[in-house]
């Protein structure tokens, strides 16, 4: 086999295995959109998942020390946008503004 036959040769056999690869998990999920335990999770997830992050965040916080009050205004500032707008965008830059400004200018070292 020449070289040129062997490169063509790789190369559409890398494309069909990437292909396979990202088509595969559509075809696996396709048919647990109608599980009920799917459904379920899909509803639960995205809450507990941010009780998660929220709970990574804020695990090292230091509540006696003036810092943790730039975090915490940022935390209050996020849940008050998201509750006003419901609009996840506008929360998440809100308070990172809102965090940013106040390690930037009050709380800085």
């Amino acid at each position: 086999m020449s070289d040129t036959h062997y490169a063509v040769a790789a190369v559409l056999v890398a494309a069909a295995v990437t292909f396979a690869l990202r088509a595969l998990p559509f075809a696996a999920l396709t048919p647990l959109r109608a599980s009920m335990t799917v459904q379920y999770l899909s509803l639960r997830m995205p809450a507990g998942l941010m009780v998660v992050l929220l709970a990574y965040c804020l695990r090292d916080l230091p509540l006696t020390h003036a810092r943790a009050l730039a975090p915490l205004a940022a935390l209050g500032v996020t849940v008050g946008l998201h509750l006003w707008r419901r609009n996840a965008l506008l929360s998440i830059i809100g308070g990172t503004a809102v965090h940013v400004v106040l390690v930037s200018t009050v709380f800085h070292r």
